[in-house]
């Protein structure tokens, strides 16, 4: 190892904040900076963010990092993940959106969904691209912003205009507009991407009629993809590394193996299995999904790796609408004192599908609901029962991918921000019924793409020296009966059947 490769830079950037982090050779977090940004909410089912807001957290971030750093020029590298399925369109003179991001949460786009599965579409996006015809995905968001902004259609098919998810939003402003590109596993949240190609899929662009002159260029998640502009970070740097961050913090978790399931709690909650080099089609409505590629020693070419995944739309931000919405806390950290201040639910269920239900329902005109109550319940049931929606939400899937891989997952390696919840994670290992494993490292988003850079300069050799950094922080392990577990998701259930379809005329 050279002596001045001792840093990777990740860029992380989410939903609600970005940040930046810097590492060390041993996968320790050295220094980081985070900011928030605001969402905004101009009809009900969208979600919006000012995409300069984005770019703009993150340079700030990304500059304190650096200007806190004795030795800059020891980073060897960057690396970016960010929330997929956003989707950004800009001016490629100016740099500058021509509309607002249209957010993965947004649900605009459902009924153009339901207007194609009603032409029969279903099984031929499926097949192409893994995933299932819903408004969560990029595709429909892009050609939404295309019918309605004045013009851009006709300058996209002429070139005037980029299409990107956030990676290729930063990776745009870190170049200064020199590389339009987006990774793999970004591309293939798009709706647009052809898995078994693993290209822009020519018969999707016509159906959703996206010009191809809009799209980026699709490169690995770990190389030589590109470096940042001097002027705008003050050093040149590397970019090695561009992942979506459940496919990163799936790496980050050490799931290299087939057979290998992590679960992370942000905004959402994101349940990936590693099913190999060969993309495996669900029959329990997950999504099939490139985990990541790259070049694998000793060959030199590019190997892929695919996941199942399960993807619930509210996890964390249940607990930000307890916060913001409700006020009923001030600090998501005051959540876990709230729900143990009650033994139980008192019979509340709470169905956060605030923005329709994700795996395994795939229901966009479900809506939020809190049944249950009676004269009794106080604010900590519903602080409780907001926790046990999320570890319940995770069930539903944990189900479900297990059906799907045909085996029997012994644990699940978690991680995010809310996984520093140990009320949440005991209650996730009751429904679940196995242990569940935190690491010490519990930003593993940031890690699995410093790892992916990292790999990319050399500063470490294999995966097998990765996995020898992953350690433990603590262990939950199941304290319910099956009789116990299969009542509270029978009860579950009804109150889910009662949040479907409520937003349909």
């Amino acid at each position: 190892m050279k002596a001045s490769v001792k840093y990777i830079l990740a860029l992380d950037q989410g939903t609600t904040s970005s940040r930046a982090i810097l590492f060390d050779e041993r996968g320790v977090i050295v220094d980081s900076a985070q900011k928030e940004y605001a969402q905004h909410f101009p009809q009900p089912g969208w979600v919006e963010h000012d995409a300069r807001d984005i770019w703009a957290t993150q340079y700030e971030v990304t500059q304190t990092l650096l200007k806190r750093c004795s030795s800059p020029e020891n980073i060897a590298a960057l690396a970016i993940t960010n929330q997929r399925e956003t989707t950004v369109l800009w001016d490629r003179k100016t740099g500058q959106p021509v509309g607002p991001a249209i957010v993965w949460q947004d649900r605009r786009t459902a009924d153009q969904c339901a207007a194609m599965r009603q032409q029969g579409l279903t099984d031929l996006i499926q097949t192409k691209t893994g995933l299932v015809l819903d408004a969560y995905f990029s595709g429909t968001k892009l050609a939404w912003l295309l019918d309605n902004i004045d013009g851009a259609r006709a300058r996209a098919q002429r070139g005037e205009l980029a299409f990107g998810t956030v990676d290729s939003w930063l990776a745009w402003n870190l170049t200064a507009g020199r590389s339009h590109i987006t990774d793999v596993s970004n591309a293939s949240r798009t709706l647009l991407f052809n898995l078994h190609t693993l290209d822009w899929d020519d018969e999707l662009l016509t159906l959703l009629n996206i010009p191809r002159a809009v799209l980026p260029k699709v490169v690995p998640s770990s190389g030589a993809l590109a470096h940042t502009e001097a002027s705008v970070l003050g050093h040149a740097i590397p970019i090695a590394a561009m992942v979506g961050d459940q496919q990163a913090a799936t790496f980050g978790q050490g799931c290299f193996e087939s057979g290998m399931a992590k679960n992370t709690y942000g905004t959402g909650c994101f349940m990936l299995l590693n099913t190999g080099t060969q993309p495996v089609t669900s029959r329990n409505h997950l999504l099939t999904t490139v985990g990541w590629q790259r070049a694998v020693p000793p060959a030199t070419s590019m190997q892929t790796t695919y996941c199942l995944e399960a993807s619930v739309f509210m996890g964390g931000a249940t607990i930000q609408w307890l916060r913001d919405g409700l006020n009923i806390i001030q600090t998501a950290g005051e959540v876990e004192a709230l729900a143990q201040s009650v033994a139980d639910v008192g019979d509340t269920y709470l169905v956060p599908a605030f923005t329709g239900l994700g795996a395994p329902y795939w229901d966009g005109h479900a809506r939020g609901t809190l049944i249950g109550m009676t004269r009794g319940t106080t604010k900590a049931h519903i602080a409780r029962a907001s926790l046990e929606a999320i570890a319940l939400q995770v069930a539903d899937v944990f189900e479900a991918m297990e059906k799907d891989a045909s085996l029997t997952l012994t644990e699940l390696r978690v991680d995010g921000g809310a996984s520093k919840n140990n009320l949440l994670l005991q209650m996730q290992a009751n429904i679940l019924g196995v242990p569940v494993v935190r690491p010490k490292i519990v930003e593993t988003t940031a890690l699995g793409a410093a790892y992916l850079a990292g790999l990319a300069v050399g500063l470490w050799s294999d995966t097998q020296v990765i996995s020898e950094l992953w350690q433990e922080d603590r262990r939950f392990e199941p304290q319910w009966s099956d009789s116990q577990r299969n009542a509270k998701r029978t009860r579950w259930h009804q109150a889910v059947e009662r949040a479907k379809s409520w937003s349909e005329d």
